[in-house]
């Protein structure tokens, strides 16, 4: 079986796309942009079908439909909870995660964040919650719509998001400060359902490589705004 008759087994590549995150992609459901979209665009092309977005607001929600069917591509961060249910290919970009907090707060560290007694605002089912909640020894998770949002309605010791959203948020809103250094780093891949051989794993890897290597993934975030964020180094498929 090719990888196309995996992938758009109805001659159609349906693409999960987490509009929530604003990094990796922007616009609406009506006319997504962004890394991701141009990357599944450009792998439709390579399989010679046309594609079809399924848009979302959460990571969560774009999880969600690799394994119910509703998109056979998606866009997320690695992370071992989600690995029993997708195969990723490595990393295309790596965005970080930080803490937001007042002004006024003694928070200073990552270090700090985690003791007890401090409470946490982070998007429900994101790549940074599910690492928190794994990693965490001691401070509490609060989840919710947005990291910020909850962390302000609530008023929580701290917020936590990835680091240009978050930036965005702390220069807008008095008041309030990053902490520089990042709790994690995100490896944003490509993921598929698990079903899904490992032959079409594998070009789906080999294409990321040469998407990464060719200087597709650098110009696609430059031209969507995003020339902060860095490209993944090349990174070979184990045997």
């Amino acid at each position: 079986m090719e990888p196309v008759d995996e992938l758009a087994p109805d001659g159609v590549l349906r693409a999960s796309i987490n509009l929530g995150n604003p990094v990796l992609a922007q616009g609406d459901a009506s006319n997504p942009a962004g890394v991701t979209v141009d990357l599944a665009r450009e792998i439709a092309h390579r399989l010679g079908v046309p594609v079809e977005f399924v848009c979302f607001d959460a990571a969560r929600k774009s999880f969600e439909a690799l394994t119910t069917g509703a998109a056979t591509l998606g866009f997320m961060a690695i992370e071992p909870a989600r690995a029993d249910q997708v195969a990723f290919t490595a990393p295309y970009a790596l965005i970080e995660g930080v803490y937001v907090v007042r002004d006024d707060s003694p928070l200073s560290t990552v270090a700090d964040v985690d003791i007890a007694g401090v409470r946490i605002g982070v998007k429900e089912g994101s790549a940074y919650d599910l690492f928190l909640t794994r990693t965490l020894e001691h401070a509490e998770l609060v989840r919710g719509a947005e990291g910020t949002d909850v962390y302000v309605q609530e008023s929580l010791d701290a917020g936590a998001g990835i680091r240009q959203p978050v930036s965005a948020f702390a220069e807008r809103t008095p008041g309030q400060r990053v902490i520089d250094e990042a709790f994690m780093q995100i490896r944003q891949a490509v993921a598929v359902p698990k079903s899904l051989s490992d032959t079409a794993v594998r070009w789906l890897h080999k294409t990321v490589e040469e998407l990464k290597a060719s200087g597709f993934v650098a110009a696609s975030l430059e031209a969507n705004g995003q020339g902060g964020v860095r490209v993944a180094p090349a990174e070979g498929l184990a045997q």
